[in-house]
Formats: structure tokens, C-alpha cells, sequence
């Protein structure tokens, strides 16, 4: 007798979900189907997808496994909501993923190098003890010792671990990192004019040696003379001296001590503190005197010579000699698209009993790189230093590597995946994650970028507004069911019923009428001389491909030129007299909760001062540092500090649960206002300022007569889209776009004739309504005489933009030109450029192979 199954759960529910704004949501996310969550900025987008879905997802699968496991592993705190039901294990790509660490490189990261270990491993030309270079056979792919055919010498092939530089095949010099760290010397007395015995080697005082300038005595240094004025000889002891105990006398407190002590010089003291600096403090602390150079032994391969020794020779070498081939550390050096092309060609010049290996070894290297070809990273070479790697770069190796594991049943949640993506290359990543859901899996992602989100099976709005006005689902569905729903923000720029160019644009006659700032640069990396105008005053978008050049152009050139810093590639820079450059990026705010937009927006000073002046105060004799959360040590006149004593002003309090994670939470004391009860005794028109740090900047506008800067600060804050932040809310948590509005707080009501403003993709985690807002800011910038420069992908930033200089045509070496210049229009009309092709179709221009704008066209 048959028992019917029970029928498969087709959706994850999600019941009264209050993660930090969600207010009590409840919504259904389809299983096995690309489900977008969109919202303005601050809405409680991320909330539902990473605080709830993962969080859930992710907690359950790990509390299934053992508590010894669980132990090694870091966990997720239970999510605030009643209930989430069929919500299978969970990923996560986050919008920021992790700095990798110093040996990680594109390589490794991506796991291509262990392909290209075992090619030059098996298919490779060795040479024998005798220096005799052999030719590849089939007992060389099969690692078997063999005998010279010159010399008979046997022959050990290396196998792939001995190529590997974090292994067998690193360099001993520097261990496989590529890099040599040497004492600086001019950092170890940075002060000349001091005698040993005032303190004139740092390190000696820093890291507690306060005895050697006694030591150095009994070598015959003068430790009462100025350094300037010691022997070359005493220097020499001083610097590099020998390791010898010596008898000196100390004299301290308790009396004179007769002692022995080893001379530790002042290079060896920081070599020693060096190797003794197991965190990240005291790593940071002796790195100032350390400088780090190019290995010279490997030349910053990382390999050493052993394992730059075997050779691959393509069909076009006819010699066998050792000026033919590539070995691995050149292989390494290439992009991605090279090394396809180099290991194309690899078959044709092995024997044909080789070319089975061969061709298995080639395709697996093939597909693995199809999907990082896709999104865009052909340009990057195998060597790029992780750390080097932008987080759009690091998110998308983590996407193509989660593809190719081939898992099924599993929930991906992507935090913002179409950052630092040419529009070129979304259709790239919409393949990666249409293929996640083809092997059954369910894919749920944040995103902005409305070429993404028409692509949604399922679409979920958060809103309506930011903060406190956002944390409902606004509407659901497609793209039609969002249009019907006539409360949705986003259907309008979905089914294209918004204008998309909403400011008005300079022309091509004026665009130069305020002058020019002239660049002109020799090749650098991979980028090409370069001569590029940029209209003074205006708005310039610097777009182009991933790897194209944006930011050697920009970063690399333009800000240390107009800086001053005289950067060797650049051959000339004309500015108006007077400009200054303020670079403005996405970077987190402060390091910890302690940093507040308070704190950075500058109001934080004049209302502590405020606060000290209220009649109360004055009573009981407090000053403005009393005001400050951060004083955790100062008592008042009352006897105890106004900081809370519990969580130290800090607003939260770490909970040791023992077998799972430490778990933050509000501090019960102060609820998370950072201040005791005695702190509201003193009140300004009836508000304390904790009350008044609660507030969101657009309430306490309301709440600070009398006080004109501070309510300027406010106004400002407002008109750059963030009155919805909480004035207490710690900076670090802030996304990339409200970090970067933020930074510009203090600068759009200033004149600002002579400034230069580059905003590094300023449309990072906005909402396209959001992106007007900030184009509204851009204006008031302009309109107060800036120069304003976005390196940007964003095609509503574009085509608002008076300029646009495209680099490429590609990335890396098929990239650093300037493509073309002009006005939007012009570019968006010119066919030799990627980013006007899209822009055209973005703004429903036509294309056209009209190119007789040359005359604003860099060289």
C-alpha cells in the first residue's frame, strides 16, 4: 500500500522577522528561484537577506553537527523573528569579503595555479644534475625517475607541491611571499639632533631597552653627544653592533646595581620584536621602522630557482635550449586570457602519447576559467597579490568558485554582486547565478543595479523610506506586479517609466568655458600614454572595463600629480592655480562602535559643549569632556562618570556563551544609549543628549534650536539623503554609499573654486533613487565651483555626467586607452566604445558609427 510523500516545500517563510528596522515582516521567498531584495539605502534589505535568511540558514546547519565541531567554527546568533520554516543550509558572498592574507595570490584564490603546478610538473622540459635541459616523455608525466639522454644523470621530476610557493618550491629567501622586509635606518633616529641618552633610537625606548645607551658606553660611544655629531664608527656600533654581555651599573630608586647585559644594537631590536609580533598590534607597531622591497633573489615570484628551472616549449621554439619556453613563474606573470591562449598551443609541441594528459589538464584549466572570463576578470594575471584585488574582484572569484562546486540545495545569499561590474559583464554574472539555480540550488541577492533585478524570478521591495520609515515589504513579484502594486520605488526604473538623465548637462560648446585640467602620462602597467582634458567645474564620469585603467588614470596620476607627489609617469599637469584634490571613496568610517555619525558629521563637540552650559551642569561644576561616552574614567562632582558604567559608552555588552559565539547585544544597563540615567538630569529644550543621540538626524534638526552650526551640520546631512540616520548609530556599520555621502558632509555648502572632488563608484549600495540624490549633491558641488570626477559603471551616473572619458577597450593588456571622450550623447553614438553601446541603450539613443568628435577626443 502506497503512502503519498508530503509535497515539497516550495518557499521559505518568514514570519515576524525584527532584525535591527524589519518591522514583524512577514514574506515568502520561492525556493529554487532567483529572488531579488531591493530598497533604498537603509531600508532593510540586508537585514532580511543576510540577518535573517543566512543567519537562520547557516545557524541550523552548524548547530546539526557536533559540539567539538561547532567549536572550531564561527557561528551565526540566532535571528530576532518567530519563525522561519524550510530555509535550506545557507552561503553567503558578502558585499565586503575578507582581505586574503600576504600568500594568496589570483592564482591560489582561484585555484588555477594547481592546474598549472601539475602542466609544468608532467608536460615540462627538466634539466638533469649536470645541467643537460630533457625534452618531455610520458615517464616524465608519469613522475618516474629517468636518465639523461646526454649525460645518463637520472633524473628526478618535480612533483606539483615541489613548484608550489607555499610549499616545497618557495623561495628561501622570502619564504614565498615575493617581498623582503629590511630596517629602514633613517627610521630608527628620526631625530638627529638627540644624544643616545635622550632617547634619540626609538625602538630602544619603544620596546623597553632603555639600558643599552649604558652598553653602548662600554663599546666608547658617546651617549651625551648629539647623534649628528657621533664618529661614522659609534654609528656603526649603535646600528649593527655585536651581540657582547657587558658589566654596566644602573642606578634606579632603590640604589646603584652592578649588572650584566647583552648589547642588543638597534637594527637587531627590531628584528626581534619582528619575530616576536604575533598580532596584529604588535605587528603594527614595529612595521614603522621595516620597509619592503622585491625579493632580489626571486624577483618577487615567490618560486625558487628549482622551481623556475622546468620549462614548457611551445611549437614555435625550435631549439631546445634554455632561452626557449615559458616557466612557471612567467606563465604566472601573464592575465588569464594569455595563459588560455599560451596553454592552447601547449599539445602541438609535445609528443603525441603526451597529448591525452595534455588536452585533460588544458580543459579543466578551460573550465575553470570560463566563468571568471565571464565576469570579467580575463584581465588579471595569475601573480596579482590577493590583497591587491578590489572587493567587486574578490566577490566575483568567490561566485565563480561557488558554480563551479557543483553543490545543489543550498540558499546563496549575495550582498550587492553587480559592485565594480562593467554593464558589459552583467550578463556574466547572471549566467553564474541562473547556473546556481539550475543545480537546484536558490539564489537570493541584494542588488541595485536594475539590469539585475529585471532578471529576478521573484522580486521582494523593502521600504518605503530608510531607517525608521523603512522594514516593510513594499510590494512582491515581478516586474508588473511591483508597477500594479502603485506604492513600489523601484517599478518606475524597472519598466522605464523614469527619465533617466534628470539634471541638466553642460553642451559640448561650453563644456570647456571654465578651463581645463590637462593630463599627460607615459605607459604605466598596462596603460598606454595617455592625454586627457577635464573640464573644470564640470562633471566628469571616467568610465570603461574592469582593469581598464580608471584608476591609474585617476588614482595613480591625476592625485599625486595635482598633489605635488610628482609621480615619474606623469610627464605633464596643468591646473588652475590654487586646486586642491579631495579623494572621497567607499571605505568604512572608524574601526569600532565608538565612531558615530555624531562623532564624524563634527556636531558631537559643539553639543557636549551645549550640554556643559546648561544651567544644571554649571551647578554641578561638569565640563564638556564629562559629555563625552568616551570618558569612561571621570567621575562628576555626583560621584560616578556620565559614560555607562557597564558597557563603557559603548552601547553593547559581549555575552561568553562557551560552546557557541560571543553574542552582542544592547547593554541592559543603558538599553544601548551609552550613557547612565544620571546623564538625563541635564537637558536642552527638554531633550537629554542621549535622548538627542537617538534621535535620527532629521528629528534632532527639530530639536537644536539656538545651536546654528550644529543645525547646518543637520541641513546638510538631510540634503544628502541621510537625514534618515540615527545620530548614535556607529559608522562602521554604514554601507559604502552612506560612507561616502557622509565624508562629504563638510563640503557642499562651502565655495569650492579651486577643489577637485574624485568619487570612487559613489553609486556602491544605492538605490537608483538614492543615485539622484546623489547627483543632486554632485550639482550643489558644481554649482559652488568644483571639479567633479566619479569613476563609475553606474549607467544613471553616465549618462547624468556633463564628460565622460571611456578607457579601454577591454581590461589589463587588451585595455589603457582612452576610447573616447566627449558628452554623454557623443559617447553613447560612438561605436568603439563598450560603455556607450550600453549607455545608448540605457537612454534609448541611437547607435551610430559617427565619430566627428574627435576634437574632444583624448589621445
Amino acid at each position: 500500500m502506497s503512502v503519498d510523500s508530503p509535497a515539497t516545500p516550495s518557499h521559505v517563510t518568514v514570519r515576524g522577522a525584527r532584525v535591527n528596522n524589519l518591522k514583524n515582516v512577514d514574506v515568502d521567498i520561492p525556493l529554487n528561484r532567483l529572488v531579488g531584495i531591493a530598497g533604498v539605502s537603509g531600508s532593510g534589505k540586508s537585514s532580511l537577506a543576510l540577518g535573517v535568511l543566512y543567519a537562520e540558514g547557516s545557524r541550523r546547519y552548524i548547530e546539526a553537527l557536533s559540539t567539538y565541531t561547532r567549536r572550531r567554527m564561527s557561528q551565526s546568533a540566532r535571528a530576532e523573528v518567530d519563525s522561519v520554516e524550510h530555509v535550506p543550509a545557507a552561503l553567503a558572498l558578502r558585499q565586503r569579503p575578507g582581505v586574503p592574507g600576504v600568500r594568496s595570490t589570483f592564482g591560489t584564490l582561484t585555484e588555477l595555479l594547481n592546474v598549472l603546478r601539475l602542466m609544468f610538473s608532467r608536460l615540462s622540459s627538466h634539466v638533469c644534475p649536470n645541467g643537460h635541459r630533457v625534452s618531455p616523455t610520458l615517464a616524465v608525466a608519469a613522475e618516474r625517475p629517468f636518465s639523461c639522454p646526454v649525460c645518463d644523470e637520472p633524473v628526478s621530476p618535480p612533483g606539483a607541491e615541489d613548484l608550489a610557493f607555499n610549499s616545497g618550491g618557495a623561495c628561501p629567501r622570502c619564504e614565498g611571499t615575493g617581498a623582503i622586509r629590511t630596517v629602514d635606518d633613517s627610521t630608527l633616529v628620526p631625530d638627529p639632533t638627540k644624544t643616545l641618552d635622550g632617547g634619540a633610537v626609538v625602538p630602544w625606548s619603544m620596546f623597553g631597552f632603555n639600558v643599552q645607551p649604558d652598553i653602548a658606553r662600554e663599546f666608547g660611544v658617546r651617549t651625551d653627544v648629539p647623534w649628528n655629531r657621533l664618529s661614522d664608527s659609534e654609528k656603526e656600533i649603535v646600528l649593527d653592533g655585536p651581540e657582547e654581555k657587558k658589566h654596566i651599573s644602573v642606578t634606579s630608586v632603590k640604589g646603584v646595581h652592578e649588572l650584566d647585559f647583552t648589547f642588543r644594537n638597534a637594527r637587531l631590536t627590531v628584528i626581534r620584536e619582528l619575530e616576536r609580533a604575533d598580532t596584529e598590534k604588535r605587528l603594527d607597531r614595529v612595521s614603522r621602522f621595516l620597509s619592503t622591497g622585491t625579493c632580489p633573489d626571486c624577483h618577487g615570484t615567490r618560486l625558487s630557482e628549482a622551481a623556475r628551472t622546468p620549462r614548457i616549449m611551445l611549437s614555435s621554439n625550435d631549439g631546445d635550449g634554455d632561452d626557449g619556453g615559458m616557466n612557471l613563474a612567467e606563465v604566472t606573470a601573464l592575465p588569464l586570457n594569455d595563459v588560455l591562449t599560451w596553454a592552447a598551443r601547449v599539445p602541438d609541441s609535445l609528443p603525441e602519447e603526451m597529448h591525452a594528459l595534455a588536452n585533460g589538464l588544458i580543459d579543466t584549466l578551460q573550465q575553470m576559467s570560463q566563468r571568471l572570463t565571464e565576469l570579467g576578470l580575463g584581465y588579471l594575471s595569475l601573480d596579482r597579490a590577493g590583497s591587491t584585488l578590489s572587493t567587486g574582484e574578490r566577490q566575483r572569484i568567490q561566485l565563480s568558485r561557488a558554480v563551479r562546486n557543483r553543490t545543489t540545495g543550498v540558499l546563496y545569499v549575495l550582498d550587492e554582486p553587480s559592485i565594480g561590474l562593467h554593464p558589459a559583464n552583467v550578463d556574466g554574472l547572471l549566467g553564474v547565478m541562473s547556473d546556481l539555480v539550475a543545480d537546484g540550488n536558490s539564489v537570493v541577492f541584494v542588488d541595485h543595479d536594475v539590469q539585475v533585478l529585471r532578471r529576478a524570478d521573484h522580486l521582494v521591495e523593502i521600504g518605503p523610506g530608510s531607517g525608521d520609515q523603512g522594514g516593510s515589504v513594499v510590494a512582491t513579484g515581478d516586474t508588473a506586479d511591483l508597477t500594479a502594486s502603485g506604492v513600489s520605488r523601484l517599478a518606475g526604473f524597472l519598466d522605464g517609466a523614469e527619465p533617466v538623465v534628470v539634471r541638466d548637462r553642460a553642451d559640448a560648446g561650453s563644456l570647456f568655458a571654465g578651463g581645463a585640467i590637462h593630463l599627460e602620462t607615459a605607459q604605466i602597467h598596462t596603460v598606454h600614454p595617455l592625454t586627457v582634458d577635464i573640464p573644470v567645474g564640470r562633471v566628469t564620469a571616467v568610465t570603461g572595463m574592469s582593469g581598464s585603467g580608471k584608476t591609474t588614470l585617476i588614482l595613480e596620476s591625476l592625485v599625486p600629480a595635482l598633489r605635488d607627489r610628482d609621480p615619474g609617469h606623469v610627464t605633464a599637469c596643468d591646473a588652475p592655480p590654487g586646486t586642491t584634490v579631495h579623494v572621497v571613496d567607499a571605505t568604512p568610517i572608524g574601526i569600532n562602535v565608538r565612531s558615530t555619525v555624531a562623532t564624524y558629521s563634527g556636531v558631537m563637540d559643539d553639543l557636549r559643549a551645549a550640554y556643559s552650559a546648561t544651567e544644571q551642569a554649571m551647578t554641578d561644576g561638569l565640563t564638556a569632556s564629562d559629555f563625552s561616552y568616551n570618558t569612561r574614567s571621570r567621575k562628576t562632582s555626583r560621584g560616578r562618570p556620565l559614560a555607562c558604567p557597564r558597557c563603557e559608552g559603548t552601547g553593547e555588552v559581549s555575552l561568553d556563551v562557551q560552546f557557541l559565539p560571543d553574542i552582542d547585544i544592547p547593554c541592559p544597563e543603558c538599553g544601548g544609549r551609552r550613557y547612565s540615567p544620571d546623564a538625563d538630569r541635564y537637558r536642552r529644550d527638554g531633550v537629554s543628549l542621549p535622548e538627542l543621540l537617538g534621535m535620527t538626524v532629521a528629528e534632532a534638526r527639530e530639536v537644536v534650536s539656538g545651536l546654528p552650526k550644529v543645525g547646518r551640520r543637520l541641513t546638510a546631512l538631510t540634503d544628502l539623503g541621510l537625514g534618515y540616520l540615527v545620530l548614535g548609530e556607529a559608522t562602521p556599520a554604514l554601507s559604502g554609499g552612506e560612507a561616502q555621502r557622509l565624508k562629504l558632509v563638510n563640503e557642499v555648502h562651502r565655495t569650492q573654486r579651486d577643489a577637485v572632488f574624485i568619487l570612487d563608484e559613489p553609486s556602491v549600495g544605492l538605490h537608483p533613487s538614492d543615485v539622484r540624490t546623489l547627483l543632486e549633491v554632485l550639482q550643489r558641488l558644481t554649482e559652488q565651483g568644483a571639479t567633479v570626477i566619479v569613476i563609475e559603471h553606474d549607467l544613471d551616473m553616465v549618462a547624468n555626467a556633463d564628460y565622460v572619458v571611456d578607457m579601454g577597450p577591454g581590461g589589463g593588456s587588451d585595455g589603457g586607452r582612452v576610447v573616447s571622450a566627449g558628452t554623454p550623447d557623443e559617447v553613447a553614438a560612438d561605436s568603439a566604445s563598450v560603455t556607450g553601446r550600453h549607455l545608448a541603450q540605457h537612454c534609448a539613443l541611437p547607435v551610430c558609427d559617427d565619430t566627428s568628435h574627435d576634437d574632444h577626443r583624448s589621445r
